[in-house]
């Protein structure tokens, strides 16, 4: 009898770990099953840009560091059975600045002296910043599977942004003017993007649509109707 009792109790305990096993296995499969109906793609995004400006009047140039940062959340909604095919609505910031040779300023009565600054003049810093929010809408394609998480992109879209902080920094030995009141700065920022890319790195562009500045001359009479172009990296978050 104490010996049947010991055999019985050895196949329990043999037996107990398989049939967990089973269970776990039938409760991933139910897992992959709702994934496999349900999934969505790239939810978050950072990414790491180069900045230049295009349509710049003559003798404005870039000069010192031109970068920007991003990150938001995008809210995946696939629109076809295989869900390889999506748009995407979500919020982001940016911070961007433009490093050039344009001196930003106002006069003794606070209207803006804007002027083209030749190389007789000696500085170490002469950038324009700002940090937008961002409202991203994307038609996003993918080669993406429930189960594959390398796979290749393509997405386009358009950005509503709005500036809500922008400074215009001058620094030179002996004088530093911080210029945070630009009438003629539009704050409303619109911008088509592209990113397309494999896995991890992926290229992202954005354009603008709009100028930085409106009704805008420099002191010799020079139009500014510029705009900007940033390049670089963009990596997605489930």
């Amino acid at each position: 009898m104490e010996n049947g009792f010991k055999i019985k109790f050895f196949w329990l305990l043999f037996l107990l770990p398989i049939l967990g096993i089973g269970q776990v296995e039938g409760y991933e499969n139910e897992q992959i099953r709702e994934v496999d109906s349900l999934y969505r793609e790239d939810q978050f995004y950072f990414g790491l840009t180069y900045n230049f400006l295009m349509k710049k009047p003559v003798g404005l140039i870039s000069r010192g560091l031109s970068g920007g940062i991003q990150g938001g959340f995008l809210r995946d909604l696939p629109i076809n059975k295989r869900r390889n095919i999506a748009i995407a609505v979500g919020l982001g910031l940016a911070y961007d600045q433009y490093g050039t040779n344009l001196f930003v300023g106002e006069d003794t009565e606070g209207n803006s002296i804007f002027r083209i600054l030749d190389d007789r003049v000696d500085f170490d810093q002469n950038r324009f910043s700002m940090a937008t929010l961002e409202l991203p809408i994307e038609l996003r394609w993918r080669t993406s599977t429930p189960t594959d998480y390398r796979f290749w992109r393509v997405y386009t879209g358009f950005r509503i942004g709005y500036s809500y902080w922008y400074k215009a920094t001058f620094k030179q030995p002996g004088n530093n003017i911080n210029q945070t009141k630009i009438p003629e700065f539009d704050p409303i920022r619109l911008s088509a993007t592209v990113g397309f890319g494999y896995n991890t790195f992926n290229f992202f562009a954005s354009y603008n649509l709009n100028p930085f500045f409106k009704d805008a001359y420099t002191v010799d009479g020079k139009k500014l109707d510029f705009n900007g172009v940033k390049v670089g990296l963009m990596f997605f978050i489930l």
